[in-house]
């Protein structure tokens, strides 16, 4: 019933930029929280970024200075603004959110966008 899609990965320079977008969709009563992970290949998947439905955002360390997560409620949006990219952080990106529609309250994930940084 609950598709999360992202999108926006690709092929970096060291240092540069990119921003990632996952859109919610189907019978979408309200959103709580929505997150992004990320897992490298023979790495276990690890928590990047989160904000709530307050707007409360909280970012792990290796991310933090550098990624921005905000999200557009009116579109069931949640982006990642990420900037000063380096090859550590080459990943498969996840979105994951807290969704309540009308049979039931649960936590979804997207299918992932690559991210290469790379020269």
């Amino acid at each position: 019933q609950v598709q999360l899609v992202e999108s926006g990965g690709g092929l970096v320079q060291p240092g540069g930029s990119l921003r990632l977008s996952c859109a919610a969709s189907g019978s979408i009563l309200s959103i709580n929280f929505m997150n992004w992970y990320r897992q490298a290949p023979g790495k276990e998947r690890e928590f990047v970024a989160v904000i709530t439905s307050e707007s409360g955002t909280n970012y792990a360390d290796s991310v933090k200075g550098r990624f921005t997560i905000s999200r557009d409620n009116a579109k069931n949006t949640v982006y990642l603004q990420m900037n000063s990219l380096k090859s550590e952080d080459t990943a498969v990106y996840y979105c994951n959110a807290g969704i309540r529609t009308v049979t039931n309250v649960n936590s979804y994930w997207g299918q992932g966008t690559q991210v290469t940084v790379s020269s």
